[in-house]
């Protein structure tokens, strides 16, 4: 039997884009009404999951499946994760804590619940 969380709550906006953000990556807030791409460290509001005509469409709620990086893979249960600078996520200390289900480390991937 197979677990399946993929669009479990999922909840969406749209608001406008600041730069450019890559489908299945992270954003921050940047203006009213406005999300961009994550620094390294940035807390993010959601995921970019479709872009047209400067606006983006933004996961806010739901279960999502991120990439990560760096040397400490995130762990199941509460787990602190901010932007990696690259679109996915990394553990990280005083960040806000998120609710891990599943940590794949030959993947290098994590789902959670925004």
């Amino acid at each position: 039997m197979a677990i399946f969380h993929q669009e479990l709550g999922q909840v969406c906006t749209t608001m406008y884009l600041q730069g450019s953000a890559a489908d299945n990556t992270v954003c921050k807030m940047h203006a009213n009404d406005t999300v961009a791409a994550c620094a390294a460290g940035n807390d993010f509001i959601g995921v970019v999951v479709g872009k047209r005509d400067g606006l983006a469409c933004v996961q806010v709620a739901g279960f999502v499946t991120l990439h990560y990086t760096g040397t400490t893979a995130p762990t199941v249960g509460e787990c602190a994760l901010a932007g990696d600078g690259k679109g996915g996520v990394a553990v990280t200390e005083n960040a806000k804590k998120y609710r891990v289900l599943r940590v794949d480390t030959a993947a290098k991937t994590v789902g959670l619940y925004l």
